[in-house]
């Protein structure tokens, strides 16, 4: 009985030590809260992207 209840400890016991579960969902965090800044970066910047982008265009096309 006693190597039972070890047994059953020890496999109790590394289940509660796995953790390779929070570390993706840690990981997926992080990734999103990566993606909502740059969105936030992308559209507070995208007019005047788009301006520069206008004038480099038509600064090619004058000089062709």
């Amino acid at each position: 009985m006693w190597n039972a209840c070890n047994a059953l400890g020890c496999l109790a016991a590394s289940a509660v030590r796995e953790d390779d579960g929070v570390t993706a969902i840690e990981y997926g965090l992080l990734a999103a809260l990566i993606a909502v800044a740059c969105i936030a970066a992308f559209q507070a910047t995208g007019t005047s992207l788009g301006a520069i982008y206008t004038t480099w265009s038509n600064a090619v096309l004058a000089a062709l």
